[in-house]
């Protein structure tokens, strides 16, 4: 039986964070051994008449027994984020397993919340969401395909609102609906180019109005979002209703409410709200749940896991999608202002293959030492340092270390990150686990502990919307100003007009850059930055801001992750990561 805190096999030395080693992700899932998910609550004090068990090695934990912890004081919040993200990979995920792990070795009651992974990407390219080497979550294999079928619930809950609108304009249409301006697209949780626009109801009128629709991936949904910031199901039943689903010829919006959407809609989601929970590789507890797109909505898991996970441990991890400046900007402006939740830290994440990356070096370059690249690649870990701290959080840089880092790279960022009062510290999770992040732990004990955390959010709620954007884009992105035309800027002036200027913004633009071109690494500054639409998520509960052509459904790649995934003669998977 593999032990996955202990010592390497010499090809895992050789191959540390992120590379190929002599035992894939699946491998090291596969062998390492799991306790019963009783266990685990046990050490969180979850009674067992609190767990709701699908299997032996995974639970939902029951929101009832998790409102009796309401005057039991909160743990420490510690957000993991990244440097702008490249093809040489940063590793949030693996990271914040890791360094949970290290915070449970070095003593301390500390658990994770992770997002759950979407199945288009897993048979698509991108992968899953569990962590990798080391630094896991098991069991992998369930968590990144159906796991608890919160995922399908979304879908089918998402789906039976489409139901519904379509069959209310089908009998009569009392609400008035304009076909032409139905708002609300259909879901599914695969990639498939195919369905990004199609015509519905076509075969005559028995079959409804034929008109254009489409579908996006089940993370783009709206109900996603509205899931993970819901804060119970009362307050998921009335963000459902909100939604706007379609307008009148006059324009006015028609919520799910007057179709009499949400009440079966949160029926659907009543298993699903109750979070997650599992293990990591060392047997510490974690919770995942949820998993918006990191774009076109939050990007992060769901409050309630958060907020739960914050009466249950002393330290709770979580992390936020893509960089610093769309994952964690989201959170703190979002999730946070939403919420309530203040972080105590953030652990910023980056790897010197990276940093070589926004320093000019090709992929193919990226195993040869070159210190002045990671030097000049640093301009864009500074500005994510200057960003974070700008929220009144303090912060610690995370290498994630591969074997081909030399101890001058290393030294390079350590040096800078020195002359900007802030310390940089090695992680070697995805080789030793826990024992990798050790230090890494003890200092975000020291920040989380210092008291000098200030949260604020970077805008008013009551600032007119384009001044919100523009300051996220001064701010963040250091752009020189925004763009818009005289559409958008109707389209805002209608949204003000109905109430809805108070809700912060969303921006979805490219995650690969500050600026809305992805070639730009670095830190590009004094570009402008252009707003092509915007697109009101009233149960959600912000404006998406659309900066770009922002895909909400992928597809397949030439040659799809699906293809090397089978399941072998004795029932074990192969080739899933």
């Amino acid at each position: 039986m593999l032990v996955p805190a202990g010592p390497l096999n010499q090809n895992n030395q050789n191959n540390l964070n992120g590379e190929h080693s002599a035992m894939s992700d699946i491998d090291i899932a596969q062998a390492a051994e799991i306790k019963p998910i009783g266990d685990i609550a046990d050490r969180l004090g979850i009674p067992n008449d609190a767990l709701m068990p699908y299997g032996h090695t995974k639970a939902k934990v029951d929101l009832n027994y998790i409102k009796t912890l309401k005057d039991k004081p909160d743990g420490k919040l510690i957000l993991v984020t990244a440097i702008t993200p490249t093809p040489a990979g940063e590793g949030k995920t693996t990271t914040s397993v890791g360094l949970t792990d290290g915070l449970n070795r070095i003593g301390k009651n500390a658990m994770v919340c992770l997002r759950e992974p979407s199945l288009g990407p897993c048979f698509g390219m991108k992968g899953g969401a569990a962590g990798g080497g080391y630094a896991q979550v098991i069991p992998m294999e369930d968590i990144n395909l159906h796991f608890t079928g919160d995922f399908h619930a979304i879908t089918s809950a998402h789906a039976l609102l489409s139901a519904l609108l379509d069959n209310h304009i089908y009998w009569g249409n009392s609400a008035g609906i304009d076909s032409r301006r139905v708002a609300w697209r259909r879901v599914v949780d695969m990639n498939d180019r195919s369905l990004r626009q199609i015509t519905s109801s076509l075969g005559g009128p028995g079959n409804g109005y034929p008109r254009t629709d489409g579908f996006d991936i089940t993370v783009a949904s709206e109900v996603m979002a509205i899931f993970c910031l819901a804060r119970d199901i009362d307050d998921l039943t009335e963000r459902l209703g909100k939604i706007v689903v379609a307008y009148t010829r006059e324009r006015k919006p028609i919520r799910a409410s007057e179709i009499l959407a949400p009440g079966p809609m949160a029926v659907l989601l009543k298993d699903a709200i109750n979070p997650n929970l599992v293990q990591t590789l060392e047997h510490n507890p974690a919770f995942i749940h949820g998993g918006p797109f990191a774009n076109i909505a939050h990007g992060c898991n769901s409050v309630i896991a958060t907020t739960s996970a914050l009466k249950l441990a002393d330290y709770v991890v979580t992390e936020a999608g893509f960089g610093a400046d769309l994952g964690a900007q989201k959170f703190f402006d979002i999730k946070c202002r939403q919420s309530g939740l203040k972080p105590d830290a953030v652990t910023l994440v980056a790897t010197i293959r990276a940093l070589k990356m926004h320093g000019g070096v090709g992929k193919d370059d990226l195993g040869k030492e070159n210190v002045q690249a990671v030097k000049d690649g640093c301009t864009n870990l500074q500005r994510h340092i200057e960003n974070v701290q700008s929220y009144g959080v303090p912060l610690v840089v995370a290498i994630n270390r591969f074997s081909a880092d030399t101890d001058a790279e290393m030294k390079a960022v350590r040096d800078i990150c020195d002359g900007l009062g802030v310390k940089a510290i090695d992680a070697n999770h995805w080789a030793e686990g826990g024992a990798g992040t050790e230090d890494l732990a003890k200092e975000v004990v020291a920040l989380a502990d210092s008291g000098k955390a200030d949260f604020k959010v970077s805008y008013p709620d009551d600032m007119p919307l384009l001044d919100k954007v523009r300051t996220v884009a001064q701010k963040i992105y250091r752009a020189k100003d925004i763009a818009f035309d005289q559409k958008t800027r109707n389209q805002v002036a209608e949204l003000e007009a109905e109430g809805f200027g108070n809700l912060p913004v969303c921006i979805a633009k490219t995650q690969y850059s500050f600026s809305d071109d992805p070639n730009a690494k670095g830190a590009p500054s004094d570009h402008t930055l252009p707003v092509r639409e915007v697109r009101l998520s009233a149960g959600a509960g912000f404006i998406v801001v659309v900066c770009g052509d922002i895909m909400t459904m992928p597809g397949l790649p030439r040659e799809p992750a699906a293809n090397r995934i089978k399941m072998n003669s004795e029932g074990v998977i192969e080739g899933l990561f």
